[in-house]
């Protein structure tokens, strides 16, 4: 018999903001569920990342059904998980995972979840070359995206050239040589002026980190521009590259389907993205940006 009692959580840092709990709950209640979603931020509880794995197994005893894992402990988590899905071991990171008969599974839902907003709101654009800036865990997430959706080449720029060269080479042994390439910061007028889409994945352009991420000079209207940030949704950067006639896609897109992924796998049950696009159009304060 199906459930219809559920407890899940987030563990992260400066996870307050989050619009998890809101998203995951507004979609249960129209689903006739019982549906608690609770944020765990180490930062008040002050203990450090590594404390992921006590985290977990305190969730676990005390009958969570799930839990969201996010910035710092996705890669942390994996220590302390009984099994991996072929897209979580593949990306080497895990932001869902899911409790079942004392066992803990770990998901990758960025992946799914940037994949299927790329799809509907960039649907007709060129992905034979993409620049992404960021080779963080949500850019590895995208990254891999982008390529599953086939993207010629990807190349990944990141201030810290060690993490880039290291997400390309990754890339490379999952999707084949070519597929991916590391490049320093200062080539990044070069690459733009040749690429067809430019993929954000850094934090610049969150409420707590304004501004641009790059020059706006390197910005032109044969570039789409594709963002992760949905806090706002409307960022800097989306806002300068629409003004400029380029295709936008925010980064609401990501933040719901991988939220409707995760609630698919924590409940059993299907959950309607339409509607919570909506959700997050509100709750982030904005209509989502599409061209």
């Amino acid at each position: 018999m199906a459930k219809d009692s559920y407890l899940v959580g987030l563990i992260g840092s400066g996870i307050g903001p989050s619009l998890s709990p809101a998203l995951h709950e507004r979609e249960a209640d129209r689903q006739g569920l019982r549906y608690l979603y609770r944020l765990i931020d180490i930062d008040n509880l002050g203990v450090p990342p590594e404390a992921v794995g006590d985290l977990l197994r305190a969730a676990r005893d005390l009958g969570f059904d799930g839990l969201n894992i996010t910035h710092p402990c996705k890669r942390l988590v994996i220590d302390h998980l009984d099994a991996l899905s072929p897209q979580a071991e593949a990306l080497g990171a895990v932001n869902t995972v899911v409790f079942d008969g004392g066992r803990a599974t770990g998901h990758n839902t960025d992946v799914t979840g940037f994949a299927a907003s790329f799809a509907r709101g960039l649907p007709d654009v060129s992905v034979e070359r993409v620049v992404q800036l960021g080779a963080g865990g949500a850019g590895a997430a995208v990254a891999h995206a982008m390529l599953t959706l086939g993207a010629g080449r990807v190349t990944v720029v990141d201030a810290l050239p060690e993490r880039a060269a290291g997400l390309a080479a990754s890339l490379g042994r999952h999707f084949g040589a070519g597929r991916a390439q590391a490049a320093a910061p200062d080539r990044l007028p070069e690459l733009l002026a040749r690429a067809d889409g430019l993929v954000h994945a850094t934090p610049t352009g969150m409420a707590a980190h304004p501004g641009l991420p790059l020059p706006a000079g390197l910005l032109h209207p044969g570039l789409w521009v594709a963002e992760v940030v949905y806090r706002p949704l409307e960022t800097e950067l989306l806002r300068t590259a629409r003004a400029l006639g380029c295709a936008v896609l925010d980064g609401g897109g990501m933040a719901v389907f991988q939220a409707a992924d995760a609630f698919r796998l924590f409940t059993g049950r299907e959950p309607d993205s339409a509607r919570m696009l909506a959700d997050i159009a509100g709750l982030a304060g904005a209509v989502p940006a599409r061209k």
